[in-house]
């Protein structure tokens, strides 16, 4: 039997995200709701909510919310409907969302405790599909004098050198370093490389009287500090 569309105005007065909001409030709507109050309309034989059911339900990866952040603005002018202007539009929600996360977290970071640098990068990486390793250079009062992705690379690596971090680290007159990279599989535990990688760096920064003060492990939700983890001392 072919599904039948309803056009938003054939819901429920009640069932209508824009009634719905102004009489209980954005809290109520449901996720769906929320991203066609943004789209504002619909097209033909579809109403704006029919559009974002589908688009949170046409990531492979993930459903829901999170396929903001993994559809491209291919996949979304794939579906039908869904123009370029839509497109764009649906990718900066998820942009947006990432931004407002990043800052609550930054009202609490400290460079000294790993769980807030942890809360700060972790809207904007654990939802990455390949690896990217973050340095951030400290004074030493260690205050940031700026962070920079030193390497972009694969689902399950990434490549970078002693001498790029060395480089890096010496052109903002760097002190104090921290590493921070992610694990797209969600399980921050840090592997043979990771921990070969980080040696490297820190025998290399000491010669020169530079310090590497910890290296973060994004997973989904989780992260792994070597510092707490009692690998850097």
């Amino acid at each position: 039997m072919e599904k039948q569309w309803l056009r938003m105005k054939e819901l429920p007065t009640e069932d209508r995200p824009y009634e719905k909001c102004l009489q209980y409030g954005p809290e109520a709507l449901q996720d769906a709701e929320l991203l066609a109050v943004i789209l504002r309309t619909g097209t033909r034989g579809k109403s704006a909510l029919d559009l974002a059911r589908e688009i949170l339900y046409r990531s492979r990866s993930e459903t829901g919310l999170l396929s903001l952040h993994h559809l491209s603005l291919q996949e979304l002018t794939d579906i039908p409907g869904v123009g370029t202007v839509k497109a764009i539009q649906t990718k900066c929600i998820g942009e947006l969302c990432k931004r407002l996360a990043r800052t609550e977290a930054r009202r609490t970071l400290s460079f000294d405790a790993p769980e807030t640098i942890a809360d700060y990068y972790m809207e904007i990486l654990r939802h990455e599909e390949q690896e990217k390793i973050f340095l951030m250079m400290l004074n030493t009062k260690n205050q940031l004098l700026g962070e920079q992705c030193m390497s972009m690379g694969t689902a399950n690596t990434s490549v970078l050198t002693p001498r790029e971090v060395l480089i890096t680290a010496l052109q903002y007159h760097a002190v104090n370093l921290i590493l921070l990279h992610n694990h797209p599989s969600g399980d921050p535990a840090p592997s043979r490389e990771d921990t070969l990688l980080t040696e490297r760096i820190r025998q290399a920064a000491e010669i020169i009287g530079l310090h590497l003060l910890d290296h973060i492990v994004i997973g989904d939700h989780r992260y792994v500090s070597f510092r707490e983890a009692g690998y850097l001392i």
